[in-house]
């Protein structure tokens, strides 16, 4: 019984396989699709998706978000996420700040600078994302 279980699961992970590379394939392509569409205004995907987490959350928590917080949300390493917000603070869209529940902790949150050019792009991502992941688009 046990064999015959194994030998169906071997038998249907090449659709599995398929399946996932399908997956990658999408990602691959959209993510290019984001990177070129954002970078006439000086973001990449990841800079958005980090400015989104932030402006989606804005209104629940004018504190901002811890870095942890955010990294399970745009699926970065808490290394890169770091990197990463490091060059939004740089530019003025995002402002670092001591968590006032745990000093080791860093908060971040968007400056007017950082609302401001979220509001303009948020629409030109949500139309990629329309266009390479609506399946009547």
């Amino acid at each position: 019984m046990a064999a015959q279980k194994s030998e169906a699961r071997a038998a249907a992970a090449p659709d599995l396989v398929d399946q996932w590379r399908d997956i990658l394939a999408v990602h691959a392509r959209t993510m290019c699709e984001l990177d070129r569409a954002l970078h006439q205004h000086g973001l990449g995907a990841s800079d958005f998706e980090v400015l989104d987490v932030l402006a989606e959350g804005a209104a629940e928590d004018a504190g901002g978000f811890r870095v942890q917080e955010i990294a399970g949300q745009v699926h970065l390493s808490q290394s890169a996420l770091s990197r990463l917000i490091g060059r939004l603070e740089k530019d003025g869209l995002v402002e670092r700040g001591m968590c006032s529940e745990d000093r080791r902790g860093v908060r971040v949150c968007l400056t007017p600078k950082g609302r401001e050019l979220h509001g303009e792009v948020r629409p030109l991502q949500r139309a990629v994302l329309s266009r390479m992941l609506e399946p009547d688009a």
